[in-house]
């Protein structure tokens, strides 16, 4: 791995970097940052080079107080393309990345050539009212989210709340070792980067799920070809999560060419947790934009 730091408009920005060829840029989820990519980084930097930053307020990136809104975060990353003199990406993202990751893709189109949605809500959601029933499964996000409840949690003590977040979403707790966790949850006992982690989840996953059920997307339209993978999710189990969850229904009236693929075995974090499966499923979708263009 090589890292640096990109110094951006307001913002000094820690970037991992591997490989060499074609970019591939890989936004990590919640509470995590670059580290949650470290077992297909080696897969990946085999045909493409890799890039990993540590988005606003995560990781080694600065912390600043404020610029935790969407709009803000899509212009740290198309910032850092400039930076890189990346003109188009093939865009990884993972929860918090992911959902990034769509926003870039709506006001940027140009700048991205497919798109890995990974656990990443799209922003053309259909709900029923049977999701209602499962809210009371959600009180961690509405916890994270709360101004200085969620700071006071995810850095307090030993810190059982971001670790009850990460190996409550997991198939197998063991797919992380002890200094891993520690890894992720370090960062976040210095209570500038608390207060950041809450304000880019706030942002990310509570404001822009309310703006995405009031439809205010739906005048938008997704061309970027893209894949979304999921594993067990929220509201189903057994039987019903090797089907599409009706919560990640909806786009098919707004996205050119978009399709969902279950991960057996995974629960919220497939890289971490089927790190060859989802390097097959990525490499496959990569590769037939290859094959499509003659490549």
């Amino acid at each position: 791995m090589r890292h640096r730091y990109v110094d951006l408009p307001g913002l000094r920005m820690h970037v991992a970097e591997a490989g060499a060829g074609e970019p591939v840029l890989l936004l990590h989820g919640f509470p995590q940052h670059w580290w949650a990519w470290r077992k297909v980084i080696p897969g990946l930097a085999a045909h493409y080079r890799v890039i990993c930053p540590d988005l606003r307020g995560a990781g080694w990136t600065d912390a600043p107080r404020d610029g935790y809104e969407s709009d803000q975060l899509v212009a740290d990353i198309v910032a850092l393309m400039d930076a890189l003199e990346v003109d188009s990406v093939r865009l990884v993202g993972h929860d918090v990345g992911g959902i990034l990751g769509f926003r870039v893709c709506l006001a940027h189109p140009d700048r991205v050539r497919q798109l890995v949605a990974v656990a990443a809500p799209h922003p053309y959601p259909r709900l029923s009212s049977r999701v209602l029933l499962h809210l009371w499964r959600m009180w961690p996000m509405f916890a994270t989210a709360t101004p200085v409840l969620g700071p006071f949690l995810l850095s307090a003590g030993r810190q059982r709340f971001p670790r009850h977040l990460m190996t409550s979403e997991t198939s197998d707790p063991g797919v992380w070792s002890e200094q891993d966790l520690d890894l992720y949850t370090s960062r976040l006992r210095d209570p500038d980067r608390a207060r950041a982690a809450a304000a880019l989840y706030r942002s990310m996953v509570m404001v822009e799920a309310r703006r995405s059920v009031a439809g205010e997307y739906r005048g938008t339209r997704l061309r970027t070809p893209t894949l979304g993978l999921y594993g067990v999710v929220l509201y189903g189990g057994g039987d019903e999560a090797h089907r599409l969850p009706e919560v990640l229904l909806g786009y098919e009236d707004y996205a050119d060419e978009f399709t969902q693929t279950h991960v057996p075995g995974a629960g919220y974090y497939i890289p971490e947790e089927q790190p060859e499966a989802f390097l097959a499923r990525v490499l496959e979708f990569f590769d037939a934009e290859h094959v499509a263009h003659g490549r």
